[in-house]
């Protein structure tokens, strides 16, 4: 459901050059007087994406005077997209944008759809033998590859009074089915889609949250932008998010009517109509709204912290693919500047 690998400041710099880095405006004006906005996808359309689909269906973008051209997700990754200015909006992760943001490329988070960390620590239900992170030590993890992982189970395995220790393959088939094969012991799978999908066919998950053993909070799903789109059009983009917290405030309090306008847009990839209704009635339960019960914003905080984490761990590089000598400001990562009720 979600791209988990993430960019190197060599694959971003080498994406770039295939793509082009010009300094033009993606957005342009249509005939009819709208503004045409283009917003890449990180996946085939999911319940991560609903907000933005609701909004399109309702005809929010176009009382906005937008004409949203929503960009399938292809070979280049939609932080590229974004950084070289091919792409106004873009969905993301916190990992992607504080990685290509230590490289010094141009992205920057402008709303959080999700709150809570989409992403837990799972083995099948029936492992008795594992009641807590701690007991992963020697064992297999099934993962996507990313450089992040490693570090982060680590950490959370000794913040559980284990020692860290334990092999890694890479996955080829989904989280829960490696599971079930005997292929891995462990796997981090996300909740809101393979943790329901695990469920309902029958071969249920046990998770471990991320936050009960000291791992901060990950922004998991994100909607960027680029410095250069929101200083030339800070009118569009908050017309833009406007529409699209609308949408996801819609999804928040209607999940069924949400998906299935979520559904017919999208009625040849999202044939599990079941598991696409269940993913939104849990993403309106525990991930769109903050313990404040807020939708879209960011923390600085959660920014530091997780950027902090990378840095210990040696996984940002700057634009020449050398590691960073101190952790980064990241202040420029995000902004709220362009929400709703932003001042």
């Amino acid at each position: 459901m979600h791209r988990r690998t993430t960019l190197s400041a060599i694959a971003a710099a080498a994406l770039l050059a295939v793509t082009g880095c010009s300094g033009a405006d993606s957005s342009a004006h249509a005939k009819d007087g709208t503004t045409t906005v283009t917003l890449a996808l990180d996946w085939t359309p999911n319940t991560n994406h609903t907000g933005i689909y609701v909004a399109q269906a309702k005809g929010w973008f176009r009382d906005a005077g937008i004409d949203l051209k929503i960009l399938p997700y292809g070979s280049t990754a939609p932080e590229t997209l974004i950084a070289g200015h091919k792409a106004d909006f873009g969905i993301s992760y916190q990992e992607g944008i504080t990685m290509a943001r230590a490289a010094g490329q141009d992205i920057t988070s402008v709303y959080a759809v999700t709150q809570k960390t989409n992403v837990t620590i799972a083995v099948r239900a029936n492992r008795g033998d594992v009641t807590s992170p701690k007991d992963l030590d020697g064992k297999t993890y099934a993962g996507f590859g990313a450089p992040y992982e490693k570090p982060l189970l680590r950490k959370v395995i000794q913040n559980a009074g284990g020692k860290g220790d334990f092999r890694q393959v890479t996955l080829n088939t989904s989280a829960y089915a490696a599971l079930y094969a005997g292929k891995a012991d462990f796997a981090m799978p996300m909740p809101t889609w393979e943790g329901l999908e695990a469920k309902l066919s029958g071969k249920p998950l046990k998770d471990f949250q991320l936050s009960e053993y000291g791992f901060p909070a990950i922004y998991s799903t994100l909607i960027a932008s680029s410095d250069q789109f929101l200083k030339r059009n800070p009118a569009v983009a908050r017309k833009f998010l406007a529409a699209v917290d609308k949408g996801y405030h819609y999804a928040a309090a209607n999940p069924d009517q949400a998906a299935d306008l979520l559904i017919d847009a999208n009625k040849s990839v999202l044939t599990n109509t079941g598991l696409v209704k269940e993913s939104e009635r849990l993403l309106a339960k525990e991930y769109y709204k903050g313990a404040d019960g807020t939708i879209g914003t960011q923390s600085a905080a959660r920014w530091k912290a997780f950027a902090d984490f990378e840095y210990g761990a040696g996984l940002l590089v700057d634009a020449n693919g050398k590691k960073l000598t101190k952790a980064p400001d990241t202040s420029s990562f995000f902004t709220n500047a362009y929400l709703p009720d932003a001042k």
